[in-house]
């Protein structure tokens, strides 16, 4: 177990032979710069960006477990056409783990260091499934009183994120908005958001359940992508909002294209007059997320004034600089417990993330399974 000066972190190999190995390593904790902070990581939860670099599209039906109870080592194969994707990162074991929280142990000199010593603090910076890590205070938020590692795990991905569509909506000059996959944890934020600032959104599922759990929290518009009237109620509740950005985390197959196509008849349902060309209503669907990796397809069925782009956390906060970035870091601190809070179905130590029954369950990334990591445990 770690004792400050060295612990465990979770790391993932992809070797040239084509074999996936996920392991446990002893690192040693190097000694905090001036401007630096040691954490002890208490929670770090899955999500679908770090299953991404975890485990991607390796074949876990073939997943065979060695090692030892405190040292287990997970080893699979990864198919032929995804090596190619990532041959620069073959033969190096990589950290995982984009966000978490924990309580800061040692300090630095500075005086913004040693103003967090003993401070439970959020921390952005990959290799979070970690035991403990040194960061950069820039890096790490200060909780508010009374908030616990846990409540503060998920504080970076999923709010910023659901705050940056919003943000984006407005910049680009739209006034409501699509989200796709909506009853994710994701989704779920952003229905809080949204109607908290009184916006438009219009969700779609794959689901009656999923329907459900939005509808509970109060969502106007849900429709399911599986049912018959599919385009029909997209229209109407298009019609009613006004929404012409998307925000799709599906990816593949048809779904952005009939968003577009939804729009574009919304669009000429209040137009004054006809266009050959389509009405002069610019939409928008931004892809952010590959649950379906199939090609996207476009059937063009919606004029010439429309777009189709990838949307990505991190390049847009470098867009609208550190100013706006602490304001949109403020509201979610204010915020983690209400419109912010995330709910996790389980909690398991480093080594549990390796025993594949758990493995088995979160790779699956179904709406309303969500680990959360302690690496303390």
């Amino acid at each position: 177990m770690g004792d400050g000066n060295s612990g465990l972190q979770l790391r993932t190999l992809l070797k040239k032979s084509g074999e996936l190995e996920l392991s446990l390593a002893n690192v040693p904790t190097p000694e905090p710069a001036e401007d630096e902070v040691v954490v002890r990581v208490e929670a770090a939860p899955i999500n679908p960006s770090d299953l991404g670099l975890l485990i991607g599209p390796a074949d876990m039906a073939s997943a065979k477990l060695s090692g030892t109870r405190e040292a287990p080592v997970i080893t699979a194969k990864m198919p032929e056409g995804a090596m190619r994707m990532m041959a620069a990162r073959l033969d190096q074991s990589l950290p995982v783990g984009n966000e978490g929280a924990g309580t800061v142990i040692k300090t630095g000199s500075s005086d913004a260091a040693k103003a967090l010593m003993g401070k439970t603090v959020s921390a952005i910076g990959g290799a979070m499934y970690s035991q403990y890590r040194v960061m950069k205070v820039r890096d790490v938020m200060e909780l508010p009183a009374g908030t616990t590692a846990a409540d503060g795990a998920s504080w970076f991905v999923n709010p910023l994120t659901a705050l940056g569509m919003t943000e984006t909506m407005r910049r680009e000059n739209h006034k409501a908005l699509v989200h796709t996959a909506a009853a994710s944890n994701l989704g779920q934020m952003l229905n809080k958001i949204c109607i908290k600032d009184g916006v438009g959104l219009v969700n779609i599922v794959r689901s009656q359940e999923q329907a459900a759990i939005l509808k509970k929290i109060g969502a106007k518009y849900v429709v399911d992508s599986t049912s018959p009237t599919f385009m029909d109620d997209l229209t109407n509740a298009l019609v009613e909002t006004g929404a012409t950005i998307a925000f799709d985390a599906i990816g593949g197959g048809k779904l952005a294209s009939q968003i577009l196509t939804a729009m574009e008849i919304a669009a000429n349902k209040t137009a004054k007059e006809y266009s050959r060309y389509g009405s002069n209503v610019y939409k928008q669907v931004y892809i952010y997320g590959s649950l379906d990796n199939r090609p996207t397809e476009l059937t063009r069925a919606f004029g010439l004034t429309w777009g189709v782009g990838g949307w990505l956390l991190t390049p847009f906060l470098q867009k609208i600089g550190p100013a706006e970035i602490g304001r949109l870091r403020q509201r979610v601190a204010s915020e983690l417990k209400t419109t912010f809070a995330s709910h996790y179905t389980k909690v398991v130590s480093l080594a549990e993330t390796l025993d594949p029954a758990n493995i088995a369950v979160y790779n699956k990334r179904s709406t309303g399974e969500k680990f959360l990591i302690d690496p303390s445990k």
